[in-house]
């Protein structure tokens, strides 16, 4: 059985409550449930963790040699920002897939660069919870 880790960034706790014109009203519970159910489907088992600390998601990396198949990763703001996270990409040298619930190369400009995707074998905007069984699909089928 495949384990995949999924980390999600800053804010990503707040959904349901923050720019629901944007993100929607679920909740970041319904994205978890919605992980795991999708993960059991495939016959994975996933690890979803969310943080709003840029080192404690570098931990997060770190600890995942040896132990995943995979990570999924939406670093939320940090993926504008954080050469650190994609330094702990680049380390542990684990597949990875980069997931955003919004297409960031149609917002703000500054959205529009990605540290993460200079490491992601795939990369995937735009398509809500939906993106996360996208980037599930793809280890299963990997």
């Amino acid at each position: 059985m495949k384990t995949i880790l999924v980390i999600n960034g800053p804010n990503i706790n707040m959904l349901g409550i923050r720019e629901r014109d944007i993100y929607g009203n679920k909740t970041y519970d319904d994205l978890v449930n919605h992980i795991y159910e999708q993960a059991q489907i495939r016959g994975i088992k996933a690890e979803a963790f969310q943080s709003n600390y840029e080192g404690e998601i570098v931990t997060l990396i770190q600890n995942a040699l040896g132990r995943y198949d995979g990570i999924i990763i939406n670093a939320g703001a940090f993926t504008h920002t954080s050469l650190a996270i994609l330094d702990a990409l680049k380390a542990v040298n684990i597949p990875t897939v980069e997931v955003h619930l919004t297409d960031i190369s149609k917002r703000e400009e500054f959205r529009h660069f990605s540290f993460i995707s200079l490491y992601a074998e795939k990369i995937i905007l735009g398509k809500g919870f939906q993106g996360y069984s996208e980037a599930l699909e793809y280890f299963y089928n990997k």
